[in-house]
């Protein structure tokens, strides 16, 4: 019998076997080192599996609920709440026009080194275009960022 074969019947088939499958799976085995560690392992998993080898898990979801409706219930989500959850710091209106004029400052100025010149002339004008790209790409995401942040103060400002 090969070692297939005898796992095969194993794994697949119900345990009684008749006696003569018996007899030659016992004589495989009791010759066989690999079939039998398998099976052996078989059987550890298998006991294993039919105990109560996992525990129940406690039932949080009665206690969690109840702890979200008590805080919708508390506060509900206005001006005063949005303070507090994002917190007054951060950059100024002064602060976020310095820091992109310093971004706008260091990403045209690039444009004036040693090492750009080298190497816009080693790729030539095809290498300006995704350069462009990037920069603008940049300003326009943190003019963006800049006004989607301050977006109330400007309608204030403005009477929008």
């Amino acid at each position: 019998m090969k070692c297939d074969d005898v796992l095969d019947t194993v794994y697949e088939a119900d345990p009684p076997f008749p006696l003569g499958k018996r007899l030659n799976l016992a004589f495989h085995i009791i010759f066989c080192g690999h079939c039998a560690l398998h099976l052996d392992n078989y059987a550890k998993t298998r006991s294993l599996l039919q105990a109560n080898f996992f525990p129940s898990s406690p039932d949080f979801s009665n206690s969690i609920m109840n702890s979200i409706y008590q805080e919708t219930d508390e506060s509900a989500f206005d001006e005063e709440a949005e303070e507090h959850f994002f917190g007054t710091g951060g950059f100024s209106v002064r602060g976020w026009i310095f820091a992109g004029i310093i971004l706008l400052l260091s990403l045209t100025t690039v444009f004036f080194g040693q090492d750009f010149t080298s190497i816009a002339l080693d790729e030539g004008s095809s290498f300006l275009l995704p350069l462009g790209i990037i920069t603008g790409v940049v300003i326009t995401g943190y003019g963006a960022l800049f006004i989607g942040s301050h977006l109330k103060e400007f309608s204030e400002r403005f009477k929008l």
